[in-house]
């Protein structure tokens, strides 16, 4: 096992992994921008070092600052969590010259499934479903336009590389087609670097289903379930639950052997997400692939009763997956709710700025992952997600009843967060039943502006 481990990431992901780290034992050792040095995961770390100013590519995205600092701290291990270099397989390789090991899969592994065009095509050899799509990226209008008029509108011109719901746009026609083919060109290149973009056929009203993978250096893969993260905003998750409402047996026992097949299929290894879309008779296919640990991995550990982040350190020091993980079931019911330092009032303007008052919710079945405390500020430069709610219970009703009554206890002040709309989506009477796709917000708010308060 690990002596320490490099978080190279910040805020509750960071604190999630020191967390799993001194479960096990492990010291750790915290980098950190400039704005974040009073943040939690830096007092709650061993060790501390700052590795540059604000802006994420000055600091958590400059690899030879990270490593730098893995040097000087003397670390065995780096884990990445999610976003920043957590797919990058360039750092990976770096990570391994240096003798360092990556907390996450292979760098041949984020190159066949973080690729979202050579995903694809993987998953066509493993026979896996996938949707009518260009063949690999289109890097110029025309061939764009080429490509959608094969495939048939309407499409989704989407980013290779990251995620997160950056560096895509529907296209209903040629007009739509290319200014959606720029700004999504565009967006991608600023957020991931890499401006190719694919097109797939856009599949309407569909539902958003993950699968959990697991898979030890031995080559034993498993899943533990899935996620369905319908719910979402701009291709944005903000809400998602396990088990499915959608899924019946069958289904999710085909799914589940479709997801284990294509990550035996490119050797996969670690923590990842095998994510499909569902259209309303059931049929699936492979959407892509997060070769990471996801944000919404609690709602998975607070029903299977598995630590993730804890499985991904002993697999990747070698230890593999026992006897225990061969006839998994889930145990409870589990729904989270994202907050965000956002304002939905106003197009989800993100609102940075010092929390004057803090209150957590508690209580029987609630989690709340979140580097947030009274006095903390929210710094402008990051992703303005501030804390994670996780509710559980025996069952679904129970589960949203009580992230209903922690949504109502919770109270951040200073800031605008999510939490007033997250207490109107768990009161939705088609959330409440179950009745959802990821149009679910559209015609939520439809339906808020056509009845009268």
């Amino acid at each position: 096992m690990f002596n320490k481990i490099l978080i190279a990431n910040r805020g509750e992901i960071a604190l999630r992994v020191i967390r799993a780290c001194k479960d096990l034992g492990i010291r750790t050792l915290a980098v950190y921008s400039e704005p974040d040095h009073d943040s939690l995961h830096v007092q709650a770390a061993d060790e501390a070092i700052c590795i540059g100013p604000g802006p994420s590519a000055q600091s958590y995205l400059k690899i030879d600052r990270i490593i730098s600092a893995a040097e000087v701290g003397d670390v065995d291990a780096i884990h990445p969590g999610y976003g920043f270099l957590s797919e990058s397989a360039h750092f990976a390789e770096v990570c391994q010259s240096c003798n360092i090991r990556f907390i996450g899969p292979s760098p041949d592994s984020i190159r066949k499934m973080g690729d979202k065009s050579l995903a694809r095509e993987n998953a066509r050899k493993a026979g896996v479903p996938i949707p009518p799509g260009s063949d690999g990226p289109v890097s110029t209008e025309h061939e764009a336009i080429k490509a959608a008029k094969k495939i048939g509108y309407p499409v989704m011109i989407k980013a290779v590389a990251g995620g997160g719901g950056k560096g895509m746009r529907p296209a209903h026609n040629d007009v739509s087609l290319v200014k959606g083919f720029l700004a999504a060109r565009m967006e991608a290149e600023k957020a991931f670097g890499n401006p190719d973009v694919y097109l797939e056929k856009l599949i309407e009203e569909p539902h958003h289903i993950e699968f959990q993978i697991l898979g030890d250096k031995r080559g034993k893969i498993i899943h533990v379930g899935e996620r369905d993260c319908s719910i979402q905003r701009r291709h944005q998750k903000l809400l998602e639950e396990s088990p499915s409402p959608l899924l019946d047996n069958d289904l999710r026992k085909r799914m589940g052997k479709a997801a284990i097949k294509l990550a035996e299929a490119v050797h996969y290894e670690n923590a990842g997400t095998m994510e499909f879309l569902v259209d309303n008779s059931g049929h699936y296919y492979f959407l892509e692939m997060n070769t990471r640990i996801q944000v919404e991995h609690p709602v998975t550990e607070e029903v299977y009763g598995i630590d993730l982040v804890r499985e991904q350190i002993r697999i990747a020091a070698g230890e593999r997956l026992g006897a225990e993980f061969d006839n998994l079931r889930p145990l409870r019911h589990a729904v989270e709710f994202r907050i965000n330092a956002e304002d939905p009032a106003n197009d989800f303007r993100p609102c940075p700025g010092t929390v004057n008052l803090f209150y957590p919710p508690g209580g029987i079945g609630i989690r709340l992952d979140s580097h947030l405390y009274g006095g903390y500020t929210v710094p402008p430069f990051y992703d303005s997600m501030i804390g994670k709610l996780i509710a559980s219970g025996p069952d679904r009703a129970t589960a949203i009843a009580r992230m209903q009554r922690a949504l109502d206890e919770t109270i951040i002040r200073g800031v605008k967060t999510t939490i007033p709309l997250g207490q109107r989506i768990v009161r939705d009477q088609d959330f409440r039943r179950g009745k959802y796709s990821t149009n679910f917000l559209e015609r939520f708010f439809e339906r808020k502006i056509e009845t009268p308060a």
